[in-house]
């Protein structure tokens, strides 16, 4: 399925006499200046606590509205020896938020147990039935929730029935409505002030667990008891705020950092297996490979079977029960990348009978015979290749339940809530969500999206734009000037990859890798004779490697690793012919 969409590029501009004083005063490339500029990084302060992040610069915990509160309840269940269940999410963001908090609490030698919902047999969030089925049953006094649980007000209200205190620590948009719940840690509160209101879920957990560790040190509670190191458990933050596609910066930059360092430890029996599976080096780990092998993995336990096995993973001190672990979620995701072929074939096919489907402001797709795990990734993909808010729902007993993505300046919450009146169900955040409505309201329900996006959606905003960091040519390209752009991450959301411009591209070698990978070598075209670099382009147009010139392409700059030797590789993004 190729993409039908051509980018616009556009340079950012920069500040020139700011990038020239901060490349006087790093010593560094104009590029790298230039690109700290842009992201708002001008003063010797700020740039040094951006290159240097620091567990020192977190802002404090108890800053969390009913944090306070949230801290002594738990301490007043530890002391006691009243039982305590985690209820998590079946994501990597809510599975790490368990196991922190689980591995947390178990240390201080509290009762805590944990349960994390079957993605097709439970759904998303803490409902009634966890209540009587899980929490009453095993006698639970407090029920703390983690990614989830803010709009669980039934659930919430029949736990207060049996004396049951609920803690919700959620970092999704507000309701209109609060449940009534002992405590809800939510920095998107408006009475919350705190501004942590980026934290993923498992950064709220983290936080929770430094407030509790500080409260019960004030207590003298570790007096005849090694205190827990927190900074250990940054290796879980990382995984869960860079999976979970969070703003990769302040609190969220400093747990990272700080998490992918533990990760280069190889401390953890899990990660550790993990990374061998993968055949990385932990010596090398950094963000993509968390959003690109680690995260998939962690993610394909809930989506093809139970997220339950990744907790197991991840909390396992044994190496080889790592391994065989680690083994299993790969042997999932090999089943989900199988299922999203499946379902991209599917739907490819349609296309190709009817093109006019791909036409509107909006696409949906639906089908009995798709998993209903992997139908969100293969939503990202469509909505990537035709820059169009997407939306695909799996079709059971007369139910479709699914999900949608969208693109920067289309809201698909407020769209759906526009719609309410024909969906059961739905929630998430303005780029993505999880949605639930009867099959036969389904092709309706398209009409409605439809029309309520086209009033609300400029043409321009499907135009698909590439932001150009810098100008820079293959021939200025030097090691010494990737080291400073790998310095500038881990990127991700509001700190992309930067971006990079070369003109007047030779082409030298070119070939097809894999199914549809394209690996080149080359260099500027007014010095051919120079040594090349290599470069590749995933998911390239097969018929295309007979190019030997380019106007220009769009790229990122990586070090390529493989056998304890690095080179510099380029990864072109897009291309434009001469």
């Amino acid at each position: 399925m190729a993409s039908c969409m051509q980018k616009t590029w556009e340079i950012q501009k920069t500040d020139t006499d700011a990038a020239e004083r901060v490349a006087r005063l790093l010593g560094c490339h104009p590029a790298t200046a230039s690109i700290l500029v842009q992201r708002g990084l001008d003063s010797e302060k700020d740039i040094q606590a951006f290159l240097k992040p620091s567990l020192h610069r977190l802002r404090p915990p108890f800053e969390i509205a009913d944090m306070t509160r949230a801290v002594a309840r738990i301490s007043d269940a530890l002391l006691n020896k009243e039982r305590i269940l985690i209820f998590g999410d079946y994501d990597v963001d809510g599975v790490t938020a368990t196991t922190l908090l689980y591995q947390f609490l178990k240390e201080i030698n509290a009762d805590v147990t944990f349960h994390i919902p079957h993605r097709i047999t439970e759904g998303y969030g803490l409902k009634t039935t966890h209540i009587t089925d899980i929490v009453i049953p095993k006698k639970i006094e407090v029920l703390l929730t983690v990614d989830c649980g803010v709009s669980s007000h039934e659930a919430v209200s029949l736990a207060n029935e049996n004396s049951i205190d609920v803690i919700i620590t959620d970092h999704h948009d507000m309701p209109p409505k609060l449940p009534d719940a002992l405590a809800i840690i939510n920095p998107k509160r408006d009475d919350c002030h705190s501004g942590l209101e980026n934290l993923s879920g498992v950064g709220l957990a983290f936080y929770l667990a430094l407030a509790l560790r500080k409260h019960l040190r004030d207590q003298g509670f570790f007096q005849d008891q090694k205190e827990p190191n927190l900074k250990k458990s940054c290796d879980l933050v990382a995984l869960g705020t860079v999976s979970d596609m969070v703003p990769l910066v302040e609190e969220n930059r400093i747990l990272t950092c700080t998490g992918i360092e533990i990760l280069r430890s190889a401390r953890r029996p899990g990660t550790k297996a993990l990374a061998d599976i993968c055949s990385i080096d932990p010596l090398h780990i950094n963000a993509q490979d968390i959003s690109f092998r680690f995260g998939p993995r962690i993610n394909a336990a809930g989506r093809m079977d139970h997220a339950g096995i990744a907790a197991r993973l991840l909390k396992t001190p044994l190496p080889e029960k790592a391994r065989q672990d680690a083994e299993l979620l790969s042997k999932f995701n090999l089943r989900r990348q199988q299922e999203e072929e499946n379902v991209l074939a599917d739907i490819s096919g349609r296309i190709d009978r009817d093109p006019g489907l791909v036409q509107r402001n909006c696409i949906v797709f639906s089908s009995p015979d798709w998993h209903e795990g992997v139908v969100g990734i293969v939503a990202a993909r469509l909505t990537r290749l035709y820059f169009k808010p997407t939306i695909l729902l799996s079709v059971k007993k007369g139910l479709g339940k699914g999900s949608a993505r969208s693109i920067p300046n289309i809201d698909i919450l407020s769209a759906l809530t526009a719609c309410a009146h024909m969906l059961q169900g739905f929630g998430g955040h303005p780029m993505a969500a999880g949605l639930q409505l009867p099959a036969d309201q389904i092709e309706p329900f398209w009409e409605c999206l439809d029309q309520v996006i086209s009033q609300t959606a400029s043409a321009e905003d499907f135009l698909q734009k590439m932001y150009i960091d810098h100008v820079l040519e293959l021939s200025d390209i030097t090691p010494k000037l990737l080291d400073e752009i790998t310095s500038l991450g881990p990127f991700g959301v509001q700190n992309p990859e930067p971006v990079f411009m070369a003109n007047d591209v030779h082409v030298h070698t070119s070939s097809i890798v894999g199914k549809r990978h394209r690996r080149m070598l080359l260099s500027s075209a007014a010095d051919k004779k120079r040594k090349g670099l290599w470069a590749i382009q995933f998911n390239a147009d097969p018929d295309s490697t007979n190019v030997d010139q380019f106007a220009r392409i769009a790229y990122h700059l990586q070090w390529n690793r493989w056998n304890g030797n690095k080179s510099i590789q380029l990864l072109v993004s897009d291309t434009q012919a001469c």
